[in-house]
């Protein structure tokens, strides 16, 4: 099934470094496409797990692919996340401490489709009203937001 599955066999609910890959997708309007995750209730961005030998990117995509049904054009690096705040246990009781390599897209092709495993809803959200996001997801999406923040201001500037 894959890397982490067959790493879970070993070490059971153990926490273990969990290298994963995120896209947050923005559309026109500068909204951001989020999940609501079947795990746990919340919502968060597409990401998930980088296989053995997998280039990151290509994880990411990857996984927007299957968990929004959306092709990822382009991608720009937001940043690379770990730390205290990414470590989080899942409520299967399996632990994770995260590093989160996280994209931003802002060209992707594809319509809207859950993954129904992982997803069970999938929407557009201003930055000002977003749902309650899993934890994992938000130290990046704090630095989204910030970066996003400082982008429209030098833009008034101008």
């Amino acid at each position: 099934m894959g890397y982490i599955s067959d790493l879970r066999k070993l070490v059971g609910h153990a926490p273990i470094i969990h290298a994963s890959a995120s896209v947050i997708v923005e559309n026109e309007q500068g909204e951001i496409l989020l999940q609501k995750r079947k795990d746990n209730g919340k919502w968060s961005y597409s990401g998930g797990a980088v296989e053995l030998f997998e280039k990151v990117e290509d994880a990411a995509k990857r996984e927007l692919l299957e968990e929004c049904g959306l092709t990822a054009e382009e991608l720009e690096l937001l940043g690379v996340y770990s730390g205290e705040e990414l470590h989080y246990t899942y409520p299967n009781g399996d632990e994770v401490s995260t590093i989160d390599v996280v994209y931003i897209c802002r060209r992707y092709s594809g319509e809207l489709k859950c993954q129904p495993e992982e997803v069970t809803e999938l929407g557009f959200f201003s930055l000002d009203s977003l749902p309650e996001l899993s934890e994992p997801t938000r130290l990046p999406m704090r630095e989204y937001a910030k970066r996003r923040s400082y982008a429209e201001h030098r833009s008034k500037e101008k």
